[in-house]
């Protein structure tokens, strides 16, 4: 009897309700693993519909669907003779689960539903389905008639229980259930189960794969097995960018590892593995046996099929590799760029225009559209037809086959550069520099006459003129002309975005890329509804530390010389009249904290889930050797009185790239009121309590910090 498996995983880039491209990416996934020898075949959680339909799980119509892709699925030549594995939403007994469909050869073999739904961060499943809470329990579930033609079956199991095939045992767990403390694998394990798969639809987070990796080698290396791990990539319509990292791991190591980041819509991993290394490895650990001895037995759906062969003997199998890890630059380059090639094809746009200040921000969003013009020219060559197809339909050029980065970025990002009587000739010449390098059509304006013409309605109703501080104006005033420069920025970025392309003679219109980063969101360091407004952000979700460190990447990685003089130029906003035509302001003075600082009172805030007074008792130990508890009392009231006097910022953000655990981001991820007490009396008092206390019981110790 044979002992050798072939299994396949995959990473699939689905779109929220594009059952027809879904289910051809489904169908793609399962013929490549067939070609390969698999005899099992995973895919993504939820791959049928999408991950991300949110609330329309509600809607009956995305169940309907769902079983007509299955019963598309089941009907097809493609299936048979390989045990598929996907996911979908079903209701059973009126209550919506997240599950896995498992069949083979057109008959239903379990239907497994998720039992730990994830509901934090930007997760809500909990608001959409309901954990199936019977654990080793199944009961029938009533098959829609369009299934029980096909397969000629009234019901399936439905519920917690493995599949027993001739020659081993498959378990599932889905997603969130490997990152709970007792994951269903621990117990499968213990009762026999061999493989172990996962269907996930996992987002990336800098610096987030290792954990994931982890995991998955830490299962198998205490108990022993084999395990799949499926993921979605891609953007399947929102924040969010899915990243593959789909792997096969046996007994602590792992045997095969998929993309992070790519442009392949279709991605399968197989595996040739030896079930006897799985059961040599479990029978010489004592510790596992005994528990295992005590387990309780899962129900047990048999299967009248084999993973292996009859004469497998001279069958190689896979060998262990060593998993290959992005640095967090390498992260920024590739996620975001991807993410941006979904938004860009998807949304049938003919490019993006991108206002270009010189400064660190733009720069590094103008360096993702030029990574993004590098993946898509590797792509094609590597003869990816499906993104020479989208790049031609951006291009509306059906002859062109792009080559040259630079050639792809003239003809897709035009970058702005507009400037005011508050420009210096240094912001204005680095923004050229860099668009000659990464080869954007440049656009050099002036806003001044606009400037000039909205501050003429305003006197001529009024009969004042504001004027700046430097030249004697209140604060009042200095706020409000630095903002009317902003908005306009804002305004001629839609036109120009919209009627561009057409003063060309070229056809579509461009898609508007937003430039603020996650620190100047945390702190409201930005005019509402100026060019932080824009239709998508893609450096959003970024500290202001990471990308300077993807800046520098980028002159190593891309050759592009411009970028040096703009990281060690000082961060500014010119919005204010130069001083002899030098900047006379400068974001950090502005902001009254460094972006370092702010950093850590982003992840204090949110992360740690602090408020003013824990992140007090913080940072005292912290910073207990550069400040004075008073220092560190004046500095974390003026964080939470600046961070609650502009979170109503929040709530028009330009949607962004979720990329760090500390993102303010409004719509989902870190939900607060807008409207706050923001001289926060209590808490304040609480601080300076402790302050005076401090002072109080060791006033020489606090004499030696400046």
């Amino acid at each position: 009897m044979g002992r050798k498996v072939t299994v396949a995983t995959c990473a699939l880039n689905q779109w929220a309700l594009d059952f027809e491209g879904n289910l051809q990416r489904i169908l793609k996934s399962i013929e490549i693993a067939k070609n390969r020898g698999a005899r099992y075949r995973l895919g993504p959680e939820l791959e049928i519909c999408g991950y991300g339909c949110w609330d329309h799980y509600y809607e009956s119509d995305t169940l309907l669907h769902s079983f007509q892709v299955l019963a598309a699925l089941l009907e097809s030549p493609v299936t048979q003779d390989i045990i598929c594995d996907v996911g979908m939403p079903v209701m059973h007994r009126n209550v919506r689960y997240n599950c896995r469909v498992i069949f083979l050869n057109r008959k239903i073999l379990l239907i497994r539903p998720k039992m730990a739904l994830a509901n934090e961060g930007n997760y809500r499943e909990l608001r959409w389905f309901t954990p199936w809470s019977r654990s080793r329990h199944t009961e029938e579930y009533l098959l829609p008639r369009m299934i029980q033609d096909l397969t000629k079956q009234e019901t399936a199991p439905f519920g917690d229980a493995v599949l027993a095939t001739w020659d081993t045992c498959i378990g599932s767990e889905i997603c969130e259930e490997l990152w709970t403390p007792h994951s269903p694998h621990i117990d499968m394990g213990l009762d026999g189960v061999e493989i172990i798969t996962n269907a996930s639809g996992s987002h990336h987070v800098l610096r987030k794969a290792n954990t994931r990796v982890d995991l998955v080698t830490m299962a198998t290396n205490k108990n022993g097995g084999i395990y799949l791990l499926a993921n979605q990539k891609g953007c399947d319509g929102d924040r969010l960018y899915y990243d593959g990292c789909a792997m096969i791991a046996m007994n602590g190591s792992v045997f095969a590892q998929g993309s992070q980041f790519s442009l392949d819509d279709v991605e399968v991993l197989t595996a040739t593995l030896d079930l006897e290394d799985v059961r040599s490895y479990r029978a010489e650990i004592s510790s596992r046996n005994l528990a295992a001895s005590r387990a309780s037995p899962y129900p047990r759906v048999k299967v009248d099929f084999a993973l292996s062969c009859h004469e497998d003997l001279l069958a190689p199998v896979s060998e262990p590799i060593e998993w290959k890890y992005h640095s967090p630059e390498e992260e920024i380059s590739l996620g975001p760029a991807c993410w941006l090639w979904d938004f860009l094809r998807r949304s049938q746009q003919a490019g993006f225009l991108l206002p270009l200040s010189g400064g660190v921000d733009s720069t590094a969003t103008a360096c993702l559209v030029y990574s993004m013009c590098c993946q898509v020219c590797k792509s094609v060559r590597s003869g990816n037809q499906e993104v020479l197809a989208d790049v031609r339909t951006i291009v509306n050029q059906i002859s062109y086959t792009p080559q040259d980065p630079r050639d792809l970025c003239g003809r897709i990002l035009t970058t702005c550069y507009m400037a005011s009587k508050n420009s210096s000739q240094d912001t204005c010449t680095r923004a050229r520099e860099l668009a000659q390098q990464i080869g954007s059509h440049h656009i050099s304006l002036n806003i001044d006459p606009a400037v000039k013409a909205v501050m003429g309605i305003f006197s001529l109703v009024t009969g004042k003129s504001p004027l700046f501080a430097a030249h004697g104006g209140s604060s009042r005033e200095n706020l409000a002309l630095q903002n009317v420069q902003a908005r306009i920025r804002m305004v001629l970025a839609y036109l120009f975005a919209q009627l561009s392309l057409w003063s060309r003679g070229i056809r579509g219109g461009l898609l508007v890329l937003g430039s603020a980063n996650v620190d100047e969101s945390l702190l409201g360091y930005l005019t509402k509804y100026d060019c932080s407004s824009a239709d998508i952000n893609p450096i959003g979700g970024i500290s202001k530390t990471d990308l300077r460190a993807f800046v520098q990447f980028c002159i190593e990685r891309f050759q592009l010389t411009a970028l040096q003089s703009i990281l060690s130029a000082p961060a500014t906003a010119e919005l204010e009249p130069l001083a002899d035509g030098q900047v006379s302001q400068t974001d950090e003075e502005d902001m009254g904290m460094t972006y370092a600082e702010l950093s850590v009172y982003g992840k204090l805030r949110k992360v740690a889930k602090m408020g003013p007074y824990s992140m007090f008792c913080k940072l005292l130990g912290m910073w207990r050797h550069v400040c004075t508890p008073r220092q560190v009392a004046d500095k974390v009231k003026w964080f939470f009185t600046k961070h609650s006097i502009n979170r109503h910022k929040m709530t028009t953000l330009t949607p962004a790239y979720h990329a760090e655990n500390y993102s303010p981001e409004d719509n989902r991820f870190d939900l607060r009121p807008f409207l706050y007490n923001t001289s926060w009396p209590w808490q304040f008092r609480c601080i300076e309590n402790q302050v005076l206390q401090l002072e109080r019981a060791a006033p020489q110790s606090l004499d030696g910090v400046d």
